[in-house]
Formats: structure tokens, C-alpha cells, sequence
């Protein structure tokens, strides 16, 4: 791993567990044993770690839809679930979910590549339901980019507020998500 990559990987981290106001460049040196000065070097500002940051989960979420690509679009949609239990797994948030909290104090370019993010990951999902309605994998009444939005929300929240309640309850709206979708006989 290089360093740069390395600094994106600890600040993924730290977005991740603590959030984007409570971290520094020095938490990070502190933590890889680099001066500030060389990731000052790869990242002249916070800002443009960040933007790294969510590119690096933008270049993650396009290799995954490549994997899945030629698949049925239950197992597309399995597999946006199961990053999602992964990053539950870890006892950590997604980084949309993070960084949203923070949306009011963050730079322009960070919102930016922020937004990009999330309308890739709805844009993707709701491809994956028109053509799992089309093939009758899918039955819902909604629009569906509204369906993949409430997807994506209910993912995104239950990963937070599961840390609060029942571990369980992450594997309950998972499911639910799944039951939902299933065609009505």
C-alpha cells in the first residue's frame, strides 16, 4: 500500500468512527507514524482529502457493480446489502451517513463529490429494480428511484441506530427490504 493510499485508508477510518470535524492531520501522522508535512505532500488541504476519500468509496462501489454486473438483479441488490452489513460488521456508518451529519460545515468540493456518490449508488439501485420488475424478480408500486432512495435510507439508518438498539435489528430491516421486493402471489 502506498502512503497516500494509506493516509486515504486512516482518514476512511476516522470519517468512519468519528466523523470529518474530529480529526486532524496530525491524528493521522500520530496514527500511520508520517510527519504531517507528507500527507500535506498527497493532500495539500482537509478538503482534498475528503474529496480522495469518497472517490476512493466511488472506485469501491463501480468495481462492485462490475463484479455483479452480469447477475440476476436479487444478487445485484444482495450485494448492496451485504457492504452494507460489512460496514455494520465493523461496527462502523457508511461514509454517506457519516459525512451527511456534517454536510453544513463541509467545503464545496466535498458536497460535491458527496452528492455524486450518493446519486451513483441511488442511480445504480434503481436500475437494479426496473430491471427486477421487468423480469417479475421484483414486485412494488412506487416509483423506482423512489424505492431505491427509501432502500438506501433505511440501510443507511439502521446501521446507525442498530448501534443504539438490537444487533438484530439490522438483519430485520435487511430482510424486510428483501420480503417487500419478493412478488405478491
Amino acid at each position: 500500500m502506498t502512503t497516500r493510499e494509506n493516509i486515504i485508508e486512516k482518514a476512511d477510518q476516522f470519517i468512519r468512527n468519528k466523523g470529518y470535524n474530529a480529526f486532524s492531520f496530525k491524528d493521522i501522522s500520530n496514527d500511520i507514524g508520517i510527519k504531517t508535512a507528507s500527507i500535506h505532500y498527497h493532500f495539500p488541504t482537509k478538503s482534498d482529502l475528503g474529496v480522495a476519500t469518497i472517490k476512493e468509496h466511488i472506485a469501491r462501489t463501480e468495481a462492485l457493480k462490475k463484479r455483479v454486473a452480469n447477475e440476476s438483479p436479487l444478487i445485484k441488490l444482495e450485494a448492496f446489502l451485504e457492504v452494507q452489513a460489512q460496514i455494520k460488521k465493523e461496527n462502523k456508518v457508511c461514509i454517506v451517513g457519516s459525512l451527511a451529519t456534517d454536510l453544513n460545515t463541509l467545503d464545496e468540493s466535498i458536497k460535491t463529490e458527496l452528492q455524486g456518490f450518493a446519486q451513483i449508488v441511488i442511480t445504480w439501485l434503481t436500475e437494479v429494480l426496473i430491471e427486477g420488475k421487468a423480469l417479475k424478480i421484483f414486485d412494488f408500486e412506487m416509483e423506482p428511484r423512489t424505492k431505491a432512495i427509501m432502500i438506501v435510507t433505511n440501510m443507511v439508518a439502521i446501521v446507525q441506530l442498530s448501534r443504539l438498539t438490537n444487533d438484530s435489528d439490522f438483519d430485520l430491516v435487511r430482510e424486510t427490504i428483501l420480503t417487500e421486493l419478493r412478488p405478491k402471489k
